[in-house]
């Protein structure tokens, strides 16, 4: 069957205007963050008309087990196969902990079945500093070669200069980079968690103008 591809970068927009509309404040811990964020796609994919799986699984054959998949969306019609899902649409990965960034790339591009194989894969990861985007990208581009994904890496890091995390999204097709999107998320008045296009975050607009 042909593959399926998302546009990734509109699921990445609707991420960043909605994300305010998770609720999440100065008083949530890392694990409400992963869950309300992992949340907002498996709600995304059945509103699309996808089954989707929190906490699903798939056999790595480097590892000879099956691993877990933060998030599936599997495509079910009933009218082609009745018994059995036609294909994993997307597989989702969400990290907090940045020195596990490598191992997030290998659970989203493992050697599995061949039924296993995603045709859309996104992680979302924290990392230690920008400097570590170009190695991680690399290494999404090698591994794709093999399975031919679309895939959306959103890297996370702290701006200590600002007091704002940064959020960087790279869509890839299979041949290669194909989009790349700026975002910040920081606390608004509230102390709840909000994000903001660069080109768009006021702050940003005047330092680029020259205002004071």
């Amino acid at each position: 069957m042909e593959k399926q591809y998302f546009d990734l970068m509109q699921f990445f927009e609707g991420y960043v205007r909605n994300y305010r509309r998770m609720n999440l404040s100065q008083l949530h811990n890392r694990s409400m963050f992963t869950k309300r964020e992992i949340d907002y796609f498996a709600n995304l994919g059945e509103m699309l008309g996808f089954s989707a799986f929190v906490e699903d699984s798939k056999f790595d054959k480097a590892k000879g087990r099956s691993r877990p998949m933060d998030l599936s969306w599997w495509k079910w019609d009933a009218r082609i196969d009745d018994e059995h899902f036609l294909f994993l649409a997307l597989h989702l990965e969400r990290e907090n902990v940045w020195n596990k960034d490598v191992e997030t790339i290998e659970k989203l591009f493992s050697q599995t079945d061949k039924e296993y194989i995603p045709h859309n894969v996104i992680g979302t990861q924290y990392i230690e500093s920008a400097g570590r985007i170009q190695y991680l990208n690399k290494l999404v581009l090698q591994k794709n070669e093999v399975q031919q994904s679309n895939c959306l890496m959103i890297y996370r890091y702290y701006d200590v200069e600002l007091s704002l995390e940064r959020v960087s999204a790279y869509s890839f097709n299979p041949k290669g980079l194909k989009e790349l999107r700026r975002a910040i998320c920081k606390q608004d008045d509230s102390g709840y968690w909000y994000m903001s296009f660069e080109e768009e975050y006021v702050p940003f607009q005047k330092k680029s103008s020259g205002e004071q």
